[in-house]
């Protein structure tokens, strides 16, 4: 982990999207939301749009993304929102997402994100479905986004992970679990771990660009995330964790994220990673525990040569 000065902000884990915003100005900004249709998504988009910015919703469901965009329209008086299509899995639907983009983008916020999947499940190209949802979707987006994002003049990256992240690092001999066992936190923990490095090295690799990326964990927040560990798949340990989990708003659990795409507070910060609004201090296994609201980062999320190793790696998975 480099040495430096940690950032931190007069917000806290109780403050909301809107308090972080307060005073922002975003008009003449466009942002980019994926998984916007659901979740702290959405929040992050309608808050967006509250303080100016021309935001498209980037998703799966585009009758569903068109209703939200509507829906934060009204809200929010800004018409300039609207939805296009994008599958994370599905490299053809991201080269259509980027080759569409035209003029700059000031913020991409890589929100989307599955957890948990009970069964092992491939792309056709065999990818592990959790590693290509949550990374390798968001890294070509981003890299086929570059141009826009260099154009902006200060352009921010947003790449949402977890403190799953602390679960696993990446396994770089075996990323799909082609040879050793699934295991759904594992999977989902390395794909997490990855939303950092990508943070990581695309500072290093662009910052000349203007351009900066910071990741984050949002909290605990009920949403369609937990969908896959809420049934009776769930083990005792995990239904016990979720009984206890200090739950936070939508609203809540969204201030980290607008902070990192929008506050003046982190003007040239980049390859971090925040939680509960702030920088978060290094990850202490002694003193944490196992409660889910586990704090700090991993030293292994914030690794400069596992960030580069990992950029190399996505990127002979997405041109092979």
């Amino acid at each position: 982990m480099t040495s430096h000065t940690r950032t931190t902000t007069p917000f806290t884990r109780d403050s909301t999207a809107d308090e972080v915003l307060a005073g922002v100005d975003l008009t003449g900004r466009r942002a980019v939301v994926t998984g916007s249709t659901s979740g702290i998504g959405v929040e992050t988009a309608r808050a967006l749009a509250a303080a100016g910015a021309e935001v498209t919703l980037a998703v799966r469901d585009i009758e569903a993304g068109e209703r939200t965009a509507a829906e934060i329209a009204s809200k929010t008086g800004n018409r300039t929102v609207s939805a296009a299509p994008l599958e994370l899995t599905d490299r053809s639907s991201v080269a259509a997402f980027t080759a569409a983009w035209q003029g700059p983008l000031h913020i991409l916020v890589n929100n989307a994100g599955i957890m948990a999947l009970p069964e092992l499940h491939r792309t056709p190209e065999g990818w592990e479905l959790q590693f290509a949802t949550n990374h390798l979707g968001h890294f070509g987006l981003t890299l086929g986004l570059h141009d826009a994002l260099a154009a902006a003049g200060g352009a921010r990256i947003v790449a949402v992970s977890s403190n799953g992240h602390l679960r696993a690092p990446i396994t770089f001999d075996d990323i799909h679990f082609e040879r050793r066992a699934y295991d759904p936190w594992a999977a989902y923990g390395q794909s997490k771990t990855a939303n950092v490095l990508l943070a990581v090295e695309a500072t290093r690799r662009w910052a000349a660009d203007g351009i900066v990326a910071n990741a984050l964990y949002p909290g605990g927040i009920h949403t369609n995330l937990q969908r896959h560990t809420e049934g009776a798949e769930m083990t005792a340990e995990i239904r016990a964790i979720f009984d206890d989990y200090p739950w936070r708003s939508t609203e809540q659990g969204a201030a980290t994220s607008v902070l990192l795409a929008a506050s003046p507070l982190l003007d040239g910060i980049g390859g971090r990673y925040f939680e509960n609004c702030n920088e978060a201090l290094p990850h202490d296994p002694a003193t944490a525990g196992e409660s889910m609201e586990a704090g700090g980062v991993a030293a292994h999320a914030l690794d400069p040569e596992a960030a580069a190793r990992l950029w190399d790696v996505s990127l002979d998975m997405l041109t092979g």
